[in-house]
C-alpha cells in the first residue's frame, strides 16, 4: 500500500468509528456498581444471641424499599423501619451513612 492509498484507508476508517459511536457527546461507559439493598424486609425479631455492630438506613429507590439494614459481622439484616422492636435495637449501635 503505497502513502496516499495509507492516508486513503485510514480517513474512512476514522470516518465508519465516527458514525459508530453514540451521538450524544455525554454518553460515558458504566462503571462497575453492586447493587446491593434491600428489596424485602422482615418484622421478625434479630435473634439475641446475634451480635449487632451497626446499622444503616435505606430509602425506597426501585427495586430497594425502605430498611433499616442491620450489620453483624458476617451478615446483614433488612428490616422494617415500621417494626416495634427496631427502637430498641438502634440503640447503642453505630450508624452507617453513605
Amino acid at each position: 500500500m503505497d502513502c496516499k492509498n495509507w492516508r486513503t484507508f485510514l480517513i474512512v476508517l476514522l470516518a465508519l468509528s465516527g458514525s459508530i459511536t453514540p451521538a450524544s457527546g455525554t454518553y460515558r461507559r458504566p462503571s462497575k456498581v453492586g447493587l446491593v439493598c434491600c428489596e424485602a424486609v422482615s418484622r421478625a425479631m434479630i435473634p439475641a444471641h446475634v451480635e449487632l455492630t451497626a446499622y444503616m438506613r435505606q430509602n425506597a429507590l426501585k427495586p430497594c424499599v425502605e430498611a433499616i439494614i442491620f450489620l453483624s459481622e458476617n451478615e446483614k439484616y433488612c428490616s422494617d423501619p415500621a417494626a416495634r422492636w427496631i427502637s430498641k435495637k438502634l440503640k447503642g449501635l453505630k450508624q452507617i451513612k453513605d
